[in-house]
């Protein structure tokens, strides 16, 4: 995904980040092409504490710089860490068809552009909540295992 959206300078966006792989692979392909890495800054957030100390760790590691990504124990929907943020380059793998994902506070919410999720898969929440965070001249590539 990394080498489709090339992301050569500008603010790189995971909300579902895990252990820090999209930034890992950013950061990678930056130094691939004799970019400079001093040009991207990374964003995203994590629920799950444990995934978010490996991120930290695995960041710290390459020496990339991972003030924008904060452990978030309420969840990129419920508590959005970033929320005026315009990426320049969306990478995800968000948590496939979650179910839990505070339909019964978020109806009104603005991110939900084109339509309230289903009570029951937040899928096409995750797609809203991205695309609500795309810069205008924006690329965003996403994974996703759909449940029929």
């Amino acid at each position: 995904m990394v080498e489709m959206i090339e992301p050569y300078k500008g603010r790189v966006y995971d909300p579902a980040c895990g252990s820090g792989g999209m930034f890992v692979m950013s950061e990678r392909f930056v130094q691939e092409h004799q970019g400079n890495i001093q040009d991207i800054t990374i964003y995203g957030q994590e629920s799950n504490q444990t995934t978010w100390k490996l991120s930290k760790m695995n960041l710290a590691i390459r020496n990339i710089n991972s003030q924008f990504v904060p452990w978030n124990t309420e969840g990129t929907f419920l508590k959005d860490m970033n929320p005026d943020l315009k990426a320049d380059y969306i990478l995800a793998n968000p948590p496939f068809n979650q179910s839990e994902w505070g339909q019964d506070i978020l109806q009104e919410d603005g991110r939900w552009k084109y339509g309230v999720l289903p009570a029951g898969n937040a899928n096409f929440g995750w797609m809203q909540h991205m695309l609500y965070h795309l810069a205008s001249k924006g690329v965003m590539a996403t994974v996703f295992v759909m449940a029929l």
